[in-house]
């Protein structure tokens, strides 16, 4: 009875104790996620190093994190930068009225009266639709110089916290391999379960951040190459809101090109239009189609509708890190039931095959 309690004891100890971690570290979830996933991308490269410089584990983390900030981090700042230079200079001028939204519909109405009957058919007012488009667009505005201005007093805030991800993923590169074994060790899931439990944490995620980040922004790159290439105004601007909506299955970035394409045939600019509408169709559209198979393997692919779910339901509840919790929810949910499903019919058939063994032998008068 005392080994009992003192079990139990350690156990309602241990639980109470691992609450508490959890929630001390809550605040650097982002952190600690980036920090392996970047451990992750790059710990193939980081292996080609060691091996030409064996024993040198600390030098081989070390270059190999140089190269993730140079590759990721550094493009990263400066598309930031513009990012933000062109939405403040996009609000202000629809504060001042340089910009009027509600002009755009009056004009793509014009060179395209079916939009009438649509919007009659779908039970839309016009004149709602208008005043709602002209206040989203000085929100979004709003948004965007808020969002730049407490990026500019949390500058330091926003170094720091990638500072400590770029210190972490240093001995996530240097350790990971010996903490796996620890984990596998540590953890009451059995360790078969663990391991196919890693393996597709560790798949989902870099084919997440190859199939759909990767993707994305190329796709984002070539809207803002055309976008610039056609003198339409913030290329950076429009080009980072098309990688964001390319992280999501089956809307992609043609909510930004195809509408700014119509305009563009309203106004009369025919060949703008006409070359804008070809090269999102032709060449961004295809993009996803070509990059997925080539970045990502068909193994872990989920269904396009799974996809969808997750990631919206990931960005609903994490943010910009949900297009990778998401899916990975997604795909850690059914390994599990899958086995779980597995081991638990192996268990029925064992349960099966005893009851029928004790049955024929009740049956038999010799046993």
């Amino acid at each position: 009875m005392q080994k009992v309690i003192e079990i139990r004891s350690f156990i309602a100890a241990l639980i109470a104790v691992s609450i508490a971690f959890t929630y001390l570290m809550l605040p650097f979830f982002s952190v600690i996620l980036w920090a392996c996933i970047i451990a992750l991308l790059f710990h193939p490269l980081h292996t080609k190093i060691l091996q030409r410089s064996p024993r040198r584990e600390n030098t081989a983390a070390l270059l190999t994190l140089l190269a993730c900030i140079v590759i990721a981090v550094t493009p990263t700042l400066f598309l930031t930068s513009a990012f933000i230079k062109q939405g403040t200079a996009i609000y202000q001028q629809l504060e001042s009225g340089q910009i009027e939204p509600s002009l755009w519909i009056d004009q793509v109405r014009t060179a395209f009266p079916i939009i009438d009957n649509v919007l009659a058919t779908l039970g839309l007012d016009i004149g709602k639709l208008k005043q709602q488009l002209g206040s989203l667009s000085v929100d979004a505005g709003k948004a965007m110089a808020s969002n730049a201005l407490a990026i500019g007093q949390n500058t330091l805030a926003w170094f720091v916290s990638l500072g400590l991800m770029l210190y972490l993923a240093f001995f996530m590169l240097r350790d990971g391999a010996s903490l796996i074994p620890v984990l596998i060790r540590a953890l009451p899931l059995g360790d078969e379960r663990e391991r196919l439990l890693m393996q597709k944490f560790a798949e989902v995620t870099r084919a997440t951040i190859k199939g759909s980040l990767v993707v994305a922004m190329v796709q984002g790159a070539l809207g803002g190459l055309i976008f610039w290439f056609l003198d339409l105004p913030g290329p950076v601007l429009w080009g980072v809101v098309m990688t964001v909506l390319s992280l999501i299955p089956v809307v992609g970035a043609g909510l930004i090109w195809l509408p700014v394409g119509l305009y563009l045939l309203a106004t009369g600019n025919t060949s703008d239009g006409i070359i804008l509408i070809a090269f999102g169709a032709v060449v961004i559209g295809l993009v996803d189609n070509i990059l997925r198979p080539i970045l990502v393997g068909r193994d872990t692919k989920l269904p396009d509708y799974l996809v969808l779910l997750s990631t919206l339901g990931g960005f609903t509840m994490f943010g910009m890190t949900g297009f990778v919790l998401g899916p990975l929810i997604a795909v850690l949910f059914i390994t599990f039931w899958e086995i779980f499903s597995r081991e638990f019919n192996v268990m029925i058939e064992d349960t099966y095959d005893e009851d029928e063994t004790a049955n024929l032998g009740s049956d038999n008068p010799d046993s």
